[in-house]
């Protein structure tokens, strides 16, 4: 394990021509303060965990000292915002830092989120606050909890600094990790603004450091797009398989890698609704939850169009396609396995439809449902507890008669189904009243609800008796809970 002095930074990113981004250290943060440390994350990087306990630490994260090796930059991007494209975003109050090459050879961007002013700013004032710092740190660790790919997050480092949002709020910085910072966006800027030369030499760069498989194919650009759709397809699939929503699905915020990518206004759902939506701002609804699929559509059409400079036609057209098929087949996989089915048949999704429509005229609680569903008994009328879910009692009656004629099909065995089916319904979810309940903590300087959440939500399959309370519905308080854009 290394110091923080040591780690090796390989910054390819920074090699790139300097039309890609800006060159700015972070904004100093005064008496900065750690609110929580990752060890999880340090693995990633080889950071020996102890660094975190060195008074420099949160100098180093807080713009106070720059690690050697270390590059910072901000980069340039562009994007469709709700539909209507913006000719430049950029890291507007984000900082790559660098990018250091663990001893598996991997290579991991340290992206210092709420550092400042840049060029990209806009009318920003280039800093986060500490409410959404520890919405996307506990979201990221989340996810990939639940198996989701996702960046993530090192730590949080705090300050007494006022940033005024809807109220006035305290400053903090996020260091997140990912392989790249890459977003859809990154292309779609050159593709705009017809450099056509940069967009290549993107490209390149994407493929040589991600896709290696793909370098001396001819065809390699096509092969990236139809690489970037599939892997779009695979996690938007599993966004709707656990009930979340994102929220702000703008092609600035989607990863080239198929990462989940700026936490905002997210929400795991509560009482199951299709049209469920976290962010307030989003008037039209148009990032629902049930929207999502065709927002993905509707984002990889437009990498394909940035891309097409350095692809055909035909392969224009045929991403969204790759992606609309991916989607459709691996969210089927998911929520067959969510009900424990082991067999594909022809009527699988009216099985799973028919129910989600009764959940969602009971608004029943899509994560606590599915979990119980595991201890379903194939005998008759030995599942009452699941049945209670049900305000149509005898409408899950008959979907119950199906779904048990269904696990009687394929000679399902109750006790293995069960241990199949907790292995992939989680117990527990990062709710929005609890998120809300660590940050409302946090800002009285107690962050012990935030290494509670850490901790638990690492490993949200397994039962965790003391910690029962945190699968829980929402209390009154906290049921509708929708969240702001602004960070």
């Amino acid at each position: 394990m290394q110091k923080l002095e040591e780690l090796p930074f390989d910054n390819t990113y920074a090699r790139l021509p300097e039309a890609f981004f800006e060159r700015v250290n972070p904004s100093l943060f005064k008496a900065p303060h750690l609110v929580s440390f990752n060890p999880a994350a340090a693995q990633l990087i080889d950071l020996d965990p102890d660094e975190a306990k060195r008074p420099e630490f949160a100098e180093y994260f807080s713009g106070g000292r720059q690690l050697p090796g270390s590059e910072p930059i901000a980069m340039l991007y562009s994007g469709h915002q709700f539909g209507q494209y913006v000719p430049q975003l950029g890291d507007g109050r984000a900082i790559l830092l660098g990018e250091v090459r663990n001893r598996q050879g991997e290579k991991w961007d340290l992206h210092l989120k709420g550092a400042g002013l840049t060029r990209f700013s806009r009318d920003g004032d280039g800093r986060a606050v500490l409410r959404s710092t520890i919405r996307e740190y506990l979201c990221g660790e989340a996810l990939h909890g639940l198996g989701i790919p996702t960046t993530r997050s090192l730590c949080i480092i705090g300050s007494d600094e006022p940033v005024i949002r809807e109220t006035v709020e305290t400053g903090a910085m996020l260091v997140r990790l990912a392989p790249n910072h890459v977003r859809f966006g990154s292309f779609e800027v050159f593709f705009y603004r017809r450099q056509h030369e940069h967009l290549k030499t993107l490209a390149d760069y994407v493929i040589s450091e991600h896709f290696p498989h793909l370098v001396d194919n001819a065809d390699r650009y096509a092969g990236l797009l139809m690489e970037v759709a599939e892997r779009t397809g695979r996690v938007i699939a599993q966004w709707q398989a656990v009930g979340w929503a994102h929220g702000v699905m703008n092609t600035d915020n989607m990863s080239i890698l198929g990462l989940t990518l700026d936490y905002g206004p997210y929400g795991f759902m509560d009482g199951y609704n299709p049209a469920f939506i976290p962010n307030h701002s989003d008037h039209h609804g148009r990032y629902s939850f049930q929207n999502q699929p065709d927002i993905g559509y509707w984002n990889i059409r437009a990498l394909a169009q940035a891309l097409s400079p350095l692809i055909t036609q035909g392969d224009v057209h045929k991403a969204p396609e790759m992606y609309e098929a991916t989607m459709l087949h691996h969210y089927a996989a998911l929520m067959r396995a969510k009900l424990g089915l082991q067999e594909s048949q022809l009527d699988d999704d009216t099985l799973t439809t028919d129910l989600l429509a009764l959940m969602h005229a009971g608004r029943v609680d899509y994560t606590n449902f599915f979990r119980a569903l595991g201890d379903f008994c194939q005998e008759t009328g030995a599942n009452d507890s699941i049945r209670d879910f049900f305000p149509d009692r005898q409408g899950f009656d008959r979907w119950a008669e199906r779904y048990r004629a269904r696990l009687s099909a394929e000679r399902s065995d109750d006790r293995e189904r069960k241990a199949r089916m907790n292995r992939c319904n989680p117990k527990y979810v990062l709710r929005n009243y609890l998120v809300h309940r660590a940050i409302q903590h946090a800002t009285q300087q107690d962050y012990s609800e935030i290494e509670r959440l850490l901790g638990l939500l690492r490993d949200p399959y397994s039962d965790q008796p003391d910690m029962d309370e945190y699968a829980a519905p929402p209390p009154d308080w906290g049921k509708g809970i929708v969240v702001s854009c602004s960070s």
